[in-house]
């Protein structure tokens, strides 16, 4: 297998590898292109661009996305959304930093 194989099969592994197209991302969470560039503006993530300026999204924030959409259906106001969306991925990120360190110091 040649090593660009490899780094492609690597790539579809990567959380933040922007894999997807707006088209593709808003049609696996169930929304419109609409709905992401809104979280765009909203500043809940920056969508990397392809050499053709189309926005490519991550898996990572299509999770972000799908957990706004959620929230938006339960009637949360979009900036309201964003803002639970991006505390519960502090707090996700704190308790997992927590929890190497406790694995860490008890080793």
């Amino acid at each position: 297998m040649s090593s660009n194989a490899n780094l492609g099969g690597d790539n579809l592994d990567d959380d933040h590898y922007p894999a997807y197209t707006m088209g593709r991302a808003a049609e696996m969470i169930g929304a419109t292109p609409g709905f992401l560039r809104s979280l765009d503006e909203a500043k809940l993530f920056v969508p990397q661009r392809s050499a053709g300026g189309h926005r490519r999204y991550t898996r990572y924030q299509l999770r972000l996305a799908a957990r706004v959409r959620v929230l938006m259906d339960e009637g949360t106001a979009l900036d309201a959304a964003c803002r639970i969306v991006i505390l519960e991925d502090q707090l996700a990120e704190a308790q997992r930093l927590n929890a190497q360190h406790q694995s860490s110091t008890t080793d």
